[in-house]
């Protein structure tokens, strides 16, 4: 399956998912190269998926683990979700959230052929509100490159991924597009949605 322009290399990235619509008002108990060192393993660990090319099942799996492990998924759901979350009951959210990590994990898992063999280099950070922006560039096969930032916050006292922009556009925008499509054809229903999500790709 080929894939499609930076368009598509921005989705693909998503699932690493992905908004800097939102700081954390806590201290920072990390530092940048704390934050560098996060987005260098998490890149390895997601290029070693990518490269061992496994079956699609084996690899969104491994996928929905790295997105646990890398980046804060469930305030990036509830963001993603918008004011309906406050709506939501404590296990309606539960079932959004576990619904909303594997819909991750398989649709844009199915978008990362286009990065077998490139490499994603860090370069450095700055500090923002809330955590820090590591720096790195993206070198596809073809020699083609952009730009991409990792928002890296302080997570209730652990570091991981809030967001991702390529070349300045937050990835978390376009999920929330995405989600907010998905839920006004289900009539707002948070339930439909969750259902929806167990199932789509």
């Amino acid at each position: 399956m080929k894939m499609n322009k930076n368009i598509t290399r921005r989705y693909a990235l998503g699932a690493l998912v992905a908004t800097i619509s939102f700081f954390p008002s806590s201290i920072l108990a990390f530092s940048k190269s704390d934050a560098e060192a996060l987005i260098k393993n998490l890149t390895v660990d997601v290029l070693s998926a990518v490269n061992e090319q496994n079956s699609e099942e084996l690899m969104f799996t491994k996928f929905e683990t790295l997105f646990s492990k890398y980046a804060d998924v469930p305030l990036i759901a509830r963001k993603a979700l918008g004011p309906k979350w406050r709506e939501a009951s404590k296990s309606q959210r539960t079932a959004y959230v576990s619904a909303f990590r594997g819909y991750m994990a398989r649709y844009y898992g199915k978008r990362f052929e286009d990065f077998l063999g490139s490499k994603i280099i860090v370069l450095n950070s700055r500090k923002t509100s809330g955590g820090f922006l590591v720096n790195s560039d993206i070198v596809l096969t073809d020699g083609s490159s952009y730009q991409a930032q990792w928002h890296v916050i302080d997570a209730r006292g652990k570091f991981l991924m809030y967001n991702l922009f390529l070349e300045g556009v937050s990835v978390l925008s376009d999920v929330r597009v995405q989600i907010g499509s998905m839920l006004d054809k289900r009539g707002g229903s948070i339930d439909k949605l969750t259902a929806y999500l167990n199932t789509a790709a």
